[in-house]
C-alpha cells in the first residue's frame, strides 16, 4: 500500500501538466499547447504581415518538412492567442535545400524513394491562407522540374527579391 501511495504521490503532480496540443487553424499539423497564464501574449488588435523564408532541409525524406511545420505552429500559436485568423497574413518564401519539399509526389519518389510527406501540409497551408513561393533560381541550381511541383506553391523571380519585397511592404522577417 505504502508504494501505490508514493507512486500517486510522485505522479500526481504531472497528471496536473498533463495538456493536449491544439491546431485551431492548420487542423493536422503545427498542434500547440494553449497558455492562459502567459504574460506576454499576442496583440489582436494588430495585423499581423509576416514574410517567412524557409531554406532548410531535411536529411530524413520520409518526414514533414519542420521548418513547414513551424509555419503551421506559428498560424495556430497567434489564433491561440487571441488574434482573429482575417488579421494573419503569411508569405513562405521557399528556397536553398527546402525547395526539394516542393515537388510532386511523382518527382520525390523518383528522388527520394518515398512520397512527400509535406504535400498534406502545403494543402492545409494553402486552406489557411498562406501564400507560398519557390526561389526561381534555386529551381534551376537544384534541377527541379516547375511542371512537376505541388500547386499550392508559386514560383517566383528569386527568394531575395521576394523577401526584399514584402519586408518593403510591412511584413516582419523570420528565417526558419
Amino acid at each position: 500500500m505504502k508504494k501505490i501511495i508514493t507512486i500517486f504521490v510522485l505522479c500526481f503532480p504531472l497528471i496536473g501538466f498533463a495538456q493536449n496540443k491544439v491546431s485551431p487553424v492548420v487542423k493536422n499539423y503545427g498542434g500547440i499547447f494553449e497558455i492562459p497564464y502567459a504574460d506576454e501574449k499576442p496583440d489582436p488588435t494588430l495585423d499581423y504581415k509576416i514574410v517567412i523564408e524557409v531554406v532548410s532541409n531535411t536529411d530524413k525524406y520520409d518526414s514533414i518538412n519542420w521548418p513547414l511545420f513551424n509555419v503551421a505552429r506559428l498560424l495556430n500559436l497567434h489564433v491561440t492567442g487571441g488574434v482573429p485568423k482575417e488579421k494573419i497574413q503569411v508569405v513562405v518564401v521557399i528556397h536553398g535545400g527546402a525547395a526539394f519539399t516542393v515537388m510532386n509526389n511523382e518527382a520525390y519518389k523518383a528522388k527520394y524513394g518515398v512520397d512527400n510527406p509535406n504535400l498534406n501540409l502545403y494543402q492545409e497551408l494553402q486552406q489557411a491562407g498562406v501564400k507560398m513561393f519557390v526561389c526561381g533560381q534555386s529551381l534551376i541550381a537544384r534541377k527541379i522540374d516547375r511542371l512537376k511541383m505541388v500547386p499550392e506553391v508559386k514560383i517566383a523571380t528569386s527568394a531575395l527579391t521576394t523577401l526584399t519585397t514584402y519586408q518593403l511592404k510591412g511584413h516582419a522577417l523570420l528565417k526558419f
